[in-house]
């Protein structure tokens, strides 16, 4: 049952991952495993070898749905997000607007008097709003990446690192960054590509996993302290990057290589947006009923060792 759940996290976040507007970190922020997901990445980075191979049977787990979650995007379900955008992101809306209040309730002793820390609530806001602001309109063509010189080596390089801290946060989509930087449409379609045998993006593709690799080690560190130490500051940033995101989603289908209108009030579905609430109203009461049975305390909060503990990474 937990492979099963872990995969299906997995696959969820790489639907979030492989459109621009949401994060694979918001996802798992929504779906009450970030905290999991971080400590096991941090583990297997940083941690002891039995820490590693705990944590390896985790994101095993996770990647296992993640791999296949991306390849349905790729290959199956690219077409269905340019001509179903609406309903997509009527979709996110429910996932984002019904999981809030479960994150408010789970994390009322992080929020609670510490109303101070609002300040961060209207930064996480502001920064995804104005990401979102300065996005370019329309995917378009991007940049070729079947040849690469060193300056390009490098952005690549860079724009990988930069991406994945974004997927990592919730909040923040990796793929509306990938956008900017002109990179979206390449990466997609060098991972298309690649699918089909045809190797011409490889080289391009392995500097970008390279550069996801170093970004992820250097942000894992850093996002685990900060929850520890300051945790209600980053509850309420990431409360902001979430309701900035809603604005990002409102905007996601002028981010297409054919870009639409923003979704509006004629083109919204309320029956995928129920759909997307009832999806999270699902998966808590799996959640709760798996911890029950598993015996695991129902927080979204970390441990307060530096070492994660085995039970919220198995």
């Amino acid at each position: 049952m937990k492979l099963l759940l872990n995969a299906f996290r997995g696959f969820m976040m790489a639907l979030a991952d492989s459109v621009p507007g949401v994060s694979g970190g918001t996802i798992a922020f929504i779906l009450g495993f970030y905290d999991k997901f971080i400590n096991s990445l941090d583990a297997l980075v940083y941690g002891k070898k039995s820490d590693k191979l705990d944590a390896l049977k985790f994101l095993a787990k996770l990647g296992l749905g993640w791999v296949i979650g991306m390849g349905a995007a790729v290959l199956v379900l690219a077409n269905l997000f340019e001509s179903q955008i609406y309903a997509v992101s009527s979709l996110f809306l429910g996932f984002i607007i019904f999981a809030i209040p479960f994150i408010v309730y789970e994390e009322r002793n992080s929020l609670r008097d510490h109303y101070g820390n609002l300040v961060f609530l209207l930064l996480g806001i502001t920064v995804v709003s104005l990401v979102t602001y300065f996005n370019p309109v329309s995917g378009g063509t991007g940049m070729s990446i079947t040849s690469l010189n060193l300056g390009l080596i490098f952005y690549v390089f860079l724009a990988g690192m930069i991406a994945i801290s974004s997927m990592i946060l919730p909040g923040i989509s990796g793929s509306t960054l990938l956008l900017i930087f002109g990179l979206y449409l390449p990466i997609i379609t060098g991972v298309k590509d690649l699918l089909h045998f045809d190797f011409s993006s490889l080289p391009a593709l392995i500097v970008f996993g390279l550069g996801v690799i170093a970004g992820a080690v250097l942000v894992i560190k850093f996002i685990k302290l900060t929850l520890e130490k300051y945790r209600p500051a980053m509850i309420y940033l990431i409360l902001g990057l979430m309701l900035g995101s809603l604005y990002a989603i409102v905007m996601g289908p002028t981010t297409l290589s054919t870009p639409v209108d923003p979704l509006s009030f004629s083109t919204f579905s309320p029956i995928f947006f129920l759909l997307g609430g009832l999806i999270i109203l699902g998966l808590e009461w799996l959640k709760s009923f798996l911890e029950k049975k598993s015996g695991e305390k129902p927080s979204l909060e970390c441990p307060k060792s530096e070492e994660p503990r085995k039970s919220e990474i198995d």
